[in-house]
C-alpha cells in the first residue's frame, strides 16, 4: 500500500525566476530574435526542455509506483495457491519491513512517550490493511478490490472537509459501491465476503492516513520503517503459524522477494520522487487513477476481464476520489522529515 504517503504532505518545487528578472521568451519566439545568437538560443531551449522535463518526471514517477503496486499485488495474486493469502502477506510484509529497515535505520529514531500511541495505531491499521487486502484479492478482481478499498481514504478526505459538495462525491461513490454489490445482476461476479474485506481494509487505509499523519508528526520519515517492524510483528507470526513450510520454498521466497520490491522499495522511492515535486491536490487526483491502473493490471497479467457496469462502478469511484481531492482545502500540517 502507500508507505510513503505520510512522510510528506506537500513539498512544491519553485521554479519561478528570481526577483527583479523576467522569464525567457517562449519557444516559438525564441527563433524570431535575432539578436540572440545561436548559443544563446540553444542554452534557452535547453532550459526550456528541461523545465517541461521537470514537469513530466514527477507524473511519471507516480504512474510507475502505482503500476509498479498493482503489478506486486497481481503476481502475489497468482502466488494464493502454493502458500494462501496469508502466507503470500507474510512474505510481502516481512521482505518489505527488511527493506525498509536497511534504508531508512529506523534504530536511529528517538521515540517520545507522545509517539508511541499513534504509531502503535499506525502500525497496526498498515498490518491488518495488507492481511484483509489480500483476503479480499482472493475473492475479487484487483480492479474491484482497490475500488471498493479507495472508500476507506475518500470517507476520510471527505470527513475532514464537511462541506455541501462533499455529499455530491460521497453520492457518486456510493453509486458505484452499489454497482459492485452481488446483490444486483450487474455485480453477479462480486463475492460479498471479499467486499466486506475489501471495506475492511479501506477502513484500515483511513486509519493509516490519519495516525499516520500524527505519528509523521513526531517521527518524519522514520514512521514508515517503525509502523511497517509494528506491522510485521502482527502478521508474521500468524502467518508462520498458519502457512508453515509453504513459507519457505523457493517458489514463494524468491517470487515474494519481488512482491515485496515492486509493493514497496521501487513504489516507496518513486512516490518520493513525485511527492517532492508536485502540489499536493495533484498528488490526489493522480493517485486517483490507481483503480484504473488495478483493473488494467489484473487484465494483462490475470485475465481478468471486468464488465462494462464493473467497470462503470470503478469509474464512479475514480471520479468521486477525484472530485474530492480537486476541491479539497489544503488544511493538513505536514509531516516533518529528518
Amino acid at each position: 500500500m502507500r508507505l510513503a504517503e505520510i512522510a510528506v504532505h506537500k513539498v512544491g518545487l519553485d521554479l519561478s525566476m528570481p526577483p527583479g528578472r523576467s522569464p525567457p521568451p517562449v519557444l516559438p519566439s525564441l527563433w524570431g530574435q535575432r539578436h540572440f545568437s545561436r548559443s544563446g538560443r540553444y542554452n534557452l531551449l535547453v532550459r526550456q526542455l528541461t523545465l517541461h522535463l521537470r514537469s513530466i518526471l514527477p507524473v511519471g514517477a507516480l504512474l510507475l509506483a502505482m503500476i509498479s503496486v498493482q503489478s506486486g499485488a497481481s503476481i502475489a495474486k497468482t502466488l494464493f495457491p502454493i502458500a494462501g493469502p496469508v502466507g503470500i502477506v507474510t512474505v510481502r510484509v516481512g521482505f518489505g519491513t527488511l527493506i525498509l529497515c536497511l534504508a531508512l535505520r529506523p534504530w536511529r529514531a528517538r521515540i517520545r512517550r507522545e509517539a508511541w500511541p499513534p504509531l502503535v495505531v499506525y502500525g497496526l491499521a498498515l498490518g491488518t490493511m495488507n492481511f484483509l487486502y489480500y483476503q479480499a484479492l482472493d475473492r475479487l478482481p484487483v480492479g474491484i478490490a482497490v475500488a471498493v478499498e479507495f472508500i476507506g481514504p475518500l470517507t476520510v478526505a471527505v470527513l475532514s472537509s464537511r462541506r455541501s459538495i462533499d455529499f455530491l462525491w460521497i453520492a457518486i461513490a456510493a453509486a458505484g459501491f452499489v454497482l459492485l454489490l452481488p446483490v444486483l445482476p450487474q455485480g453477479r461476479q462480486s463475492s460479498v465476503t471479499g467486499i466486506l474485506f475489501a471495506l475492511g481494509a479501506g477502513a484500515c487505509w483511513g486509519l493509516y492516513i490519519v495516525f499516520g499523519q500524527r505519528a509523521g508528526n513526531h517521527l518524519g520519515t522514520q514512521t514508515v520503517a517503525l509502523g511497517s517492524v509494528i506491522s510485521a510483528l502482527l502478521i508474521v507470526p500468524f502467518g508462520l503459524l498458519h502457512a508453515r513450510s509453504a513459507l519457505f520454498s523457493r517458489d514463494v521466497l524468491l517470487p515474494g522477494l519481488a512482491v515485496a520490491l515492486l509493493s514497496t522499495a521501487l513504489p516507496y522511492t518513486l512516490e518520493m520522487i513525485a511527492l517532492t515535486r508536485l502540489p499536493t491536490r495533484t498528488f490526489g487526483v493522480l493517485m486517483s487513477l490507481e483503480p484504473a491502473v488495478g483493473t488494467l493490471a489484473g487484465w494483462l497479467l490475470l485475465q481478468e476481464r471486468l464488465t462494462v457496469w464493473q467497470c462503470s462502478a470503478i469509474a464512479l469511484v475514480m471520479s468521486a476520489s477525484i472530485g474530492a481531492t480537486a476541491t479539497a482545502r489544503q488544511n493538513m500540517a505536514a509531516p516533518v522529515p529528518d
